[in-house]
């Protein structure tokens, strides 16, 4: 196959952007370009790359050609700062997608990405660490914080550490439903705060404990802020990590089951490239895991 970076580029815009005029803004041509540019890469192809629909969507050979333009794009991106004369730096951005669990970005990963070179712009896809790696393997990003230590394909991965999450609640919640202990009849009438529904901590931590099928109410809280005042305020019990109640008033949050805990440990996998850009970051997330993680 003859692919020019040009129509890799068309590619790439039009999937990032979502339509072809958004890409056309983005590559500052007309859309009728992007659309030629991708014809002509889906006639040097083969097949169809991409689903003409809103937002446009990649088939499943559109997803193995974009993770290519993904990564010329980023190479390219470096090499033009390194070439660059350093009177005059290069002002290309070079974007870095990565995907991160949400209680990882609300609590260590910020203060770690301030710490990247000059020039990265990030685009953070927040998703559950157990699923990340599905948006590395079909090239949505370029590096993943995730709980899966066996790599995906194309990508190298290094253990950061672990989270450890106890079950928590506000003391009038645990007074009310826990008064006599963390005992399955208590925690199958308990309400139960979960992220989202591909949350399965608090069900870990059911089954451990009760070594039965318990299904009590429960809430739905997709913001890694709101979960913590949710349980806060009383709404039910939820697993919280210790990065978010070391500093929490005594008189706000009170563990329900002893010293029971689960720990989560996390991996930061990435493309298998020599990037100045990406190897910086991953840097800067292994030292920010390293003081902030077990």
């Amino acid at each position: 196959m003859e692919l020019q970076l040009d129509q890799l580029r068309a590619l790439n815009a039009a999937i990032t952007e979502g339509t072809f005029e958004a890409a056309a803004r983005s590559l500052r041509i007309t859309p009728s370009a992007v659309s030629q540019r991708i014809k002509a890469l889906e006639d040097a192809a083969g097949r169809v790359l991409l689903q003409r629909t809103k937002p446009v969507r990649a088939t499943e050979s559109g997803l193995a050609v974009l993770r290519l333009a993904r990564q010329i794009d980023l190479l390219t991106g470096d090499t033009a700062r390194e070439l660059g004369d350093a009177d005059h730096p290069v002002d290309l951005p070079i974007r870095l997608p990565i995907a991160v669990n949400a209680d990882s970005l609300e609590t260590w990963v910020m203060p770690a990405l301030r710490d990247a070179p000059p020039g990265v712009c990030f685009e953070i896809h927040r998703e559950d660490e157990e699923h990340t790696t599905a948006l590395l393997r079909d090239g949505t990003v370029m590096a993943a914080i995730t709980a899966t230590a066996k790599p995906v394909q194309g990508c190298k991965v290094d253990k950061l550490g672990a989270m450890r999450y106890r079950p928590m609640a506000s003391p009038a919640f645990a007074s009310t439903w826990f008064a006599d202990g963390p005992t399955a009849k208590a925690y199958a009438a308990a309400p139960v705060v979960l992220f989202d529904r591909k949350d399965d901590l608090q069900d870990r931590h059911l089954r451990r404990r009760t070594r039965q099928p318990i299904d009590p109410p429960r809430h739905y809280v997709p913001s890694s802020t709101a979960y913590g005042t949710a349980v806060r305020l009383g709404l039910g019990w939820g697993m919280l990590p210790d990065l978010q109640t070391a500093d929490d008033p005594s008189t706000s949050l009170v563990p329900i089951d002893g010293d029971s805990y689960i720990d989560v440990p996390l991996y930061w996998q990435q493309w298998k490239l020599h990037s100045p850009a990406l190897s910086a970051v991953a840097e800067a997330i292994a030292e920010a895991a390293a003081a902030a993680l077990r």
